[in-house]
Parts: structure tokens; C-alpha cells; sequence
């Protein structure tokens, strides 16, 4: 019960955040550029409306720019502007004080943080969605024939989920030790710009900011696996960094 409480607490202080603007915006804005890229076309839609591929073609330009750039360095930002709020608002031995132990705080906020990276993939399939079928409202053509694949869809934002974990548990991590917001923000940037350095690198799968983007890679593009699979590669790499992440919290002195 202390758990939900202190949960429903840190749901409440996100509002104040610029990270709840930030999933919105980045959850629809590849996807509205691409319905004004349609509207554009309009000459095409017909026949595009009537393609079986359609949705899978959408799907695909969509992340093609989401996996590369937006979804990494978005999770960077979200995470570190949600765990450095007692930061920012010099309330950490407030929070301190209050009757819940450590692990509840460092788990609510966790928590936090996974709850809106889920929201942040239900509303990008939905703006993907909106993508294909408002320009048949706009233009007055007929519907896209093939339904939406709702399910193949989101059990592919899934794996981006997964791919997604180790960025939010070093930024997790970083964030809690520092209070310059843009101390986790260089980390953050210096692991993605490793990564997309290394993207073609026999071994990139060793670096824990690469794997949205090999996931687009194999899934999308269907380009040949790596000689690992990722999936667990970014488990191991969350649960490593979210154990050392807890140790440290748990052991540092100063916790203003």
C-alpha cells in the first residue's frame, strides 16, 4: 500500500515536468509529419489507401526516424527530467522525511519512468494510426482497405521497449547522482554518439544505447542478426545498471 501511495505521489509531481510534454510531442511528431507528407500527396492516397502494405509501409517510415534519433534521445531527456525533480525543487530531504523507506522512493520513480515509456509506445502507434486514416477524412477517399495491425504493431513496440531499458537505467542511474541536470545529459549523448558510430560494428551490440536502432535494423529492414540477441543483452544491461543504481542511492551521504 505504501508503494501505491507513494507511487500516485510521484504521478503527481510529473505533471509539473516537462516530460509529460515531451511523450506527447514525441509520440506524435514523426507521425503528424508524416499525415502532412500524405495530405501533400493527396494525388496518391487513393491507391495507396488501397495497398495491403500500407500499414506496414507507415510503420516502417515511422520508426525508421524514431528508432535512430528521436526514441533514444527522448528517453534521456524524459528520465533524467523525472528523477532530477527533487533536484531542481530542493525537496530531496523532504521526500527523505517522509514515512516511506528508500527503496520505495527509488522504486516509485522507477516505476514512473516505465509507465510513461508504455504510454509514450501506445500513443505513437495510435498517432501511426491517425497517419493512415485521417487523410481519407481530409481528402474524402475511401478508408485504407487493409485493417490495422493492431497486434503485430504493438508486440513490435515491445521490443523497442525492452531495446529502450538499459538507456532509462544509466540515465536512471547518473541522474541520481548528480544534481546538474546536464551531467547525465553528456553521458547519455556520448553513449549515443558511440552508438550510432559503432551501428556496423561487429560487436555494436555491446553498446547499450544501439539497440532501437539494430531492432529497426533486423525487424524492419531485415537486415542479418547480430551474433547476440539484444533482447537479453538489454535486460542483463538494465538489471545491471538498475542494481548499481539502488546500492549507490542506498550509500550515498549526501542525499539533498
Amino acid at each position: 500500500m505504501m508503494f501505491v501511495h507513494s507511487f500516485q505521489s510521484e504521478w503527481l509531481k510529473k505533471k509539473h515536468s516537462a516530460a509529460v510534454a515531451l511523450v506527447w510531442s514525441g509520440a506524435f511528431f514523426i507521425p503528424l509529419l508524416m499525415l502532412i507528407i500524405r495530405l501533400k500527396k493527396f494525388k496518391d492516397l487513393a491507391s495507396d489507401n488501397a495497398s495491403p502494405g500500407l500499414w506496414a509501409w507507415l510503420y516502417g517510415l515511422n520508426w525508421q526516424f524514431m528508432a535512430f534519433f528521436l526514441l533514444p534521445l527522448g528517453v534521456m531527456l524524459a528520465t533524467s527530467l523525472i528523477t532530477q525533480l527533487e533536484y531542481r525543487n530542493n525537496t530531496w530531504k523532504q521526500v527523505h522525511t517522509t514515512p516511506q523507506d528508500m527503496s520505495t522512493i527509488f522504486l516509485s520513480k522507477l516505476s514512473i519512468l516505465l509507465v510513461m515509456l508504455v504510454q509514450f509506445f501506445l500513443l505513437f502507434n495510435i498517432g501511426i494510426w491517425l497517419a493512415g486514416v485521417l487523410p481519407a477524412v481530409f481528402k474524402g477517399v475511401a478508408f485504407p482497405r487493409a485493417s490495422f495491425p493492431w497486434v503485430k504493431f504493438l508486440r513490435g513496440s515491445g521490443y523497442f521497449f525492452i531495446d529502450s531499458l538499459p538507456i532509462v537505467g544509466l540515465q536512471y542511474l547518473v541522474s541520481l547522482q548528480f544534481r546538474n541536470f546536464l551531467a547525465p545529459l553528456c553521458v547519455g549523448i556520448a553513449l549515443y554518439v558511440a552508438s550510432v558510430i559503432a551501428i556496423e560494428w561487429e560487436y555494436g551490440y555491446t553498446i547499450p544505447y544501439n539497440y532501437s536502432a539494430l531492432e529497426y535494423l533486423v525487424s524492419i529492414k531485415g537486415n542479418r542478426l547480430p551474433s547476440a540477441n539484444i533482447h537479453v543483452w538489454a535486460l542483463v544491461y538494465f538489471a545491471v545498471f538498475i542494481i548499481l543504481s539502488y546500492f549507490l542511492y542506498r550509500t550515498k551521504k549526501d542525499k539533498s
